[in-house]
This record gives structure tokens, C-alpha cells and sequence, in this order.
């Protein structure tokens, strides 16, 4: 979640860039939901990456559960490969 890395989008169209985004974000929720454990999880890693005690991947990782945390992914139809054709020999 550094400057150069994939940012984590927000279900708004923006993008949390850096740490600092990420810690501003959650701050901005209300505090009954700062307090539901994927957020409380987020803000422990994002704390250990800011520090060096953990890696940058774990922090955008921890994002991305917490903010999609409890949302079903969009339906796809099931896939159906093409039937491959065989010769019989007697």
C-alpha cells in the first residue's frame, strides 16, 4: 500500500494509496464499527507495517477483508468446457 504498489479500492471509486489513507479510512467509520474485529485486525497489522514489525502485503490483505467483509461475490454462471470428440475403434 505504498506509493508504486497496487492500491486498495474502496467500494466509492477511491483508492487507498498509503498507509496514512488506510489509517485515515478507518478512523473516518463510525466507532461501533472500529470496534468489529476485521477493522480491529486491520488497524493491529496496519500498526505492525507502519512500524516494520509487519509486512506491507499483510496490511493491504487485512484491508481488503475488512472492507469487503460480509459481501457475497457477484454470481458467475458455471463454466462448461466443450465436450472433446472421440473415435471409437473395435
Amino acid at each position: 500500500m505504498m506509493r508504486g504498489d497496487d492500491p486498495v479500492p474502496l467500494p466509492d471509486g477511491r483508492n487507498l494509496l498509503t498507509l496514512e489513507d488506510a489509517a485515515r479510512h478507518i478512523q473516518k467509520l463510525p466507532k461501533a464499527e472500529q470496534q468489529r474485529e476485521h477493522w480491529q485486525t486491520a488497524t493491529s497489522i496496519l500498526i505492525g507495517a507502519a512500524e516494520g514489525r509487519d509486512f506491507l502485503l499483510h496490511a493491504r490483505i487485512a484491508m481488503l477483508r475488512a472492507i469487503n467483509h460480509g459481501r457475497q461475490p457477484p454470481e458467475q454462471p458455471p463454466r462448461r468446457k466443450a465436450a472433446k470428440a472421440f473415435t471409437i475403434i473395435h
